[in-house]
């Protein structure tokens, strides 16, 4: 050995085994599969490694551990006595994806093989995956969240949007404006997926006017893989390489060309990842042009004819349509649809007339357009509505489709949506569910008993924990505020008022959701002067949060935001409403998690489902709504308040003036008394009464988990052909 040669120093070996490099590659193992999203343990760990930075990266565990080395890592963890944490959430993460004994491997054997592939347009799983746009979004990433808790078999397809949906800010007067970021993707948990050779995957989709490519990202959401297809690719043309850039952006050529990659390329991704599907389940009508390729490659491999392909493919189809506004349902010009279905119908051997049948309620009617929703109804066997109202709606709005049945016998039935418990609950309430509920309480979570423990807990320690989740709200409400007043400029005293805007003490109600003009964010202020005196009750004062966005292209819907937001200027409101910008999963946790009440008053029966509010109920918050949704099934008088009586006028206008009526005497005669109906212990006893109620009867029955049981049961096992009854 020469002088200038030396001994490489070993790696020094913490208390607990591990290497500094050890410690930090499992903490990208935790960063890497979204299960840390909804587990607390873990995304805690990472908040405590640096609680600014992680406020400020959109608790991107990512992007933190970029800012770390193994050795400042390694400091950190002995500082803060975390090895223990961090080694216990490795352990824990590999028992949970190494567990053989679920609910699905008892329940869903046949799928063990054969998994449901589930595809939709958007996934909300957390703030820091900007794919989604709201309601739709967050539904189906608790869908694949409970479809890996649970163990069912399933893999998801969707769209990687670079861009994702816009970021929102309001202008002095409160106008929207938007603004698109690019993500960076080495900030986010995904990896080029590959073919058993090892290369990236690609897909190709042939059009009249040429073809287009997708790459394949693969993202782990806890037991489920998520595949995401991207048409920023070499070969593309500029404006193609665009095509998957943003969530409900563009024209409608646009528009079929994002659903020709989502449902033709979605089927192409999964037969070059080797992956055969029990069953597809189709989450809108976006991905329905999928069944044709999948009945093209039927034809292709077994010899079929279409229509014995199209009726064994419909047969392992499941598809769910959302929602009964008519611009819900995308529809397409015949030109358009030959352009990109043209090449798929020629290898289908079916006429032009064929095609565009398949996508009218009348198919010989040319002045019809081609329905996405009408092509997933006939290329399916298994339709479900999303409450059981809009179940009744959806079979009015599409009977046509059977003439010869009566409504009852139309065949869609209905799945009523349901959140992800441990997305939304608080740690402050799981904290206080675990010392009053039974020990495997979060493995039980759609069963009723479970739930039913809340009745054992102590009525001034339930209003203690929800008063501390207010305070938290508020403090976040006010931080945000105050931000929005330095970003357009305000004055000093602008900005203090907003530090001090709301009161921990004051009844305060949340509305939180998409700015359709139809959700009537606007009915609180049908009448200025009744609302103000509302809010500004000497004794028994209101207040009100507002969050959402409106599409770019809503003008009404920002009509509406401009008008709410621009009320912090009447001096009769002044402190008592604030309007929260960017309204995304992290917003819509602290509005959950700490409201009173969440008002839900949109024109009956417009609203399909609705989820916003079951999120409210695990954390104690009561819901104040149209008997509309969800909701229509869920109240009993005795778990939270109803607006009207379930009615509606064939006239708008009477409708909303009447709803409106409503509103206001629900708020004036039953919401504000009860909260402000006080013991000699200053508890509110009945209002805490009327929170367990909804919190026992209401938790279990509007859970993913009791959705994705549901699914599984009447629509995936049926549809994968592992339901048979043998006669002797």
């Amino acid at each position: 050995m020469t002088p200038s040669q030396t001994v490489p120093s070993p790696p020094k070996i913490n208390a607990d085994g591990t290497t500094a490099q050890e410690l930090y590659d499992k903490c990208l193992a935790l960063a890497h599969n979204l299960w840390w999203s909804w587990t607390p343990e873990v995304s805690s760990l990472f908040r405590d490694l640096d609680p600014v930075r992680w406020r400020q990266l959109d608790h991107n565990p990512i992007a933190l551990m970029k800012e770390f080395t193994p050795d400042r890592l390694d400091l950190r963890a002995a500082e803060m006595v975390l090895y223990s944490r961090i080694n216990h959430a490795y352990r824990r993460l590999k028992e949970y994806l190494g567990s053989k004994q679920t609910w699905g491997s008892t329940h869903a054997g046949v799928l063990g093989a054969r998994p449901i592939a589930y595809f939709s347009a958007e996934f909300g799983i957390h703030e820091s995956m900007p794919i989604y746009s709201g309601g739709l979004g967050v539904l189906s990433g608790a869908h694949i969240k409970s479809a890996s808790g649970l163990g069912v078999p399933l893999v998801a397809i969707g769209l990687f949007y670079s861009q994702g949906y816009f970021k929102q800010q309001l202008d002095e007067s409160g106008y929207q404006s938007e603004e698109y970021i690019d993500t960076r993707i080495d900030n986010l948990p995904m990896q080029p997926a590959v073919d058993e050779e090892g290369q990236p995957i690609m897909v190709s989709m042939e059009t009249r006017s040429g073809n287009l490519v997708a790459k394949v990202w693969k993202m782990d959401v806890g037991r489920v893989r998520l595949y995401l297809l991207d048409c920023n690719v070499e070969g593309n043309s500029p404006e193609d390489r665009q095509l998957t850039s943003r969530l409900y952006g563009g024209d409608t050529r646009t528009r079929i060309r994002q659903e020709l990659v989502l449902g033709v390329g979605g089927v192409r991704a999964l037969r070059a990842l080797g992956i055969t599907p029990g069953a597809y389940h189709l989450n809108e009508g976006h991905s329905a042009f999928g069944p044709l390729e999948v009945i093209r490659g039927r034809m292709h491999d077994d010899g079929m004819t279409f229509d014995d392909a199209l009726r064994e493919v419909a047969q392992n189809t499941v598809f769910t349509p959302h929602t009964p506004v008519p611009a819900g349902h995308d529809r397409f010009d015949e030109a358009l649809v030959e352009e990109h279905l043209g090449p798929l119908r020629d290898q289908l051997g079916i006429s032009y007339e064929q095609l565009l049948g398949l996508g009218r309620v009348e198919p010989q009617n040319n002045e019809e357009t081609f329905c996405m929703t009408v092509l997933g109804l006939k290329l399916s066997r298994r339709a479900n509505a999303v409450s059981q109202l809009h179940g009744h709606v959806t079979r009015r709005m599409w009977a046509h489709l059977w003439p010869w049945r009566v409504e009852e016998e139309i065949p869609i039935g209905h799945i009523t949506n349901g959140v992800h418990v441990q997305s939304w609950l608080a740690e402050q309430m799981r904290h206080l569910y675990d010392r009053y509920f039974p020990s495997d309480w979060a493995d039980r979570m759609g069963a009723a008993e479970v739930w039913q423990n809340i009745h054992k807990v102590d009525p001034g320690e339930l209003w203690e924990t929800h008063n501390a989740l207010k305070t938290l709200l508020i403090s976040f409400v006010r931080r945000r505020i105050s931000r929005q007043c330095r970003r357009r400029g305000e004055s000093e005293e602008a900005v203090e008022h907003a530090r001090n805007l709301l009161d921990p003490g004051v009844l305060t109600i949340g509305f939180g959701r998409r700015f359709a003009t139809y959700k009537r964010a606007h009915l609180l202020f049908a009448d200025l002067d009744r609302t103000a005196e509302l809010l500004n009750h000497p004794e028994h004062p209101v207040q009100v949060i507002f969050a959402g966005k409106a599409h770019p292209k809503d003008e009404p819907g920002k009509e509406l935001i401009r008008k709410i937001a621009n009320l912090r200027h009447d001096p009769r409101f002044a402190g008592r409403l604030a309007f929260i910008e960017d309204y995304d999963i992290n917003v819509c946790r602290h509005l959950i998690q700490g409201v009173d009440v969440w008002l839900n008053n949109p024109r009956r029966p417009l609203e399909a489902s609705g989820t916003s509010g079951q999120k409210v109920i695990l954390n104690g918050g009561l819901n104040c709504s149209i008997l509309d949704g969800w909701w229509a099934e869920a109240h009993d008088g005795s778990n939270g308040f109803a607006i009207g009586h379930g009615t509606s006028h064939v006239s708008d206008e009477i409708t909303d003036a009447r709803d409106g009526q409503y509103l206001y005497e629900t708020l004036e005669n039953q919401v504000v008394p009860l909260f402000y109906r006080r013991d000699v212990d200053g508890l509110p006893r009945e209002w805490i009464r009327m929170m367990m109620n909804s919190i026992a009867g209401l938790a279990w029955r509007f859970s993913s988990d009791r959705m994705v049981m549901d699914y599984t049961r009447t629509c995936y096992v049926p549809a994968a052909g592992g339901l048979s009854c043998e006669m002797p």
